[in-house]
C-alpha cells in the first residue's frame, strides 16, 4: 500500500510539473492511461505502475505538417479517396492535403513523445524518479503527430467532420473521442449545431459514443461518382 502511495504521489508531482511548463494557448494538455492487456491486468500487483502520460491537443492548423499527416494516414491504413482506383489506401497528394487543411473550419491535432507511453514508476522505488523525462513540454515540431481530425463548415448553419485518425499503438485510449468532442465544442461555440460525421459502418459505434446518432430524416450520405448514366 505504501508503494502504491508513492506511485500516486509521483504521478501528482509529474502532472503538476508538466502543467507548470506548459503555457501555449492553442494547445491543451491531457493525460491518457496506457492500454493494459488482460494478462498484465491480472498481474498488475506484480508489475511497475504505468502512469498516465501527457498528450497535447492543438487547434492551430500551422502545427500540422502535411507530410507528417500523410505518414499518419498511412500508419492508420486510412484513405482520403472515397472511390479508390487501386486496392489499399492511395498516397495522399501533399498539395491537395495542404489546400484541404487551409480550407478546414476546425483542425485538431494530437502530439506526444512516444517515450512517455512506455514510462514506468517502479513500486519498490521510494524516490520520485521516472524512466522517461516528462518535464519537457511536447513540441509539434519535435514530437510525434499521433492523432488528427478536422471539420468543414459554411460557418453559419452546418459542419461535417472528416479524417479522424489515431496512431494504431495509441488507439482505445480515448484519444479519438477527445478529438471529436474538441471539434464539436469548437463548432457549437460558434453556434453551429448541425454537425455531421462522415464515417464507415465500422465507425458508427465510435461516433455514437461521441454523441452522434441518426438524424430525423434518416438520411444517408451519397457520393458523386464522376460519371452519370
Amino acid at each position: 500500500m505504501a508503494a502504491m502511495g508513492v506511485a500516486a504521489q509521483t504521478q501528482l508531482q509529474l502532472e503538476k510539473r508538466v502543467s507548470e511548463g506548459f503555457s501555449s494557448k492553442s494547445m491543451e494538455l491531457k493525460w491518457v492511461s496506457p492500454r493494459i492487456s488482460k494478462s498484465s491486468h491480472l498481474e498488475k500487483t506484480k508489475k511497475p505502475l504505468r502512469p498516465l502520460f501527457p498528450i497535447y491537443i492543438s487547434t492551430d492548423p500551422l502545427h500540422v505538417d502535411p507530410h507528417r499527416l500523410r505518414d499518419l494516414f498511412a500508419d492508420c491504413n486510412y484513405s482520403t479517396q472515397r472511390f479508390p482506383t487501386r486496392p489499399g489506401p492511395e498516397p495522399v497528394d501533399i498539395h491537395k492535403l495542404r489546400i484541404a487543411l487551409s480550407h478546414s473550419a476546425v483542425v485538431v491535432s494530437v502530439f506526444c513523445n512516444l517515450r512517455h507511453v512506455n514510462a514506468v514508476v517502479p513500486y519498490h522505488d521510494n524516490s520520485s524518479s521516472l524512466v522517461a523525462d516528462f518535464f519537457t513540454p511536447v513540441s509539434p515540431s519535435r514530437d510525434q503527430l499521433v492523432g488528427f481530425g478536422r471539420a468543414v463548415s459554411d460557418y453559419g448553419l452546418t459542419a461535417s467532420i472528416y479524417d479522424v485518425v489515431v496512431s494504431p499503438s495509441l488507439q482505445r485510449m480515448g484519444i479519438g473521442q477527445m478529438i471529436v468532442k474538441k471539434i464539436a465544442r469548437l463548432l457549437t461555440n460558434r453556434d453551429i449545431y448541425d454537425i455531421a460525421a462522415l464515417c464507415s459502418e465500422n465507425e458508427r459505434l465510435f461516433f455514437k459514443a461521441c454523441g452522434f446518432g441518426d438524424d430525423i430524416l434518416h438520411s444517408t450520405t451519397m457520393m458523386y461518382r464522376r460519371t452519370v448514366p
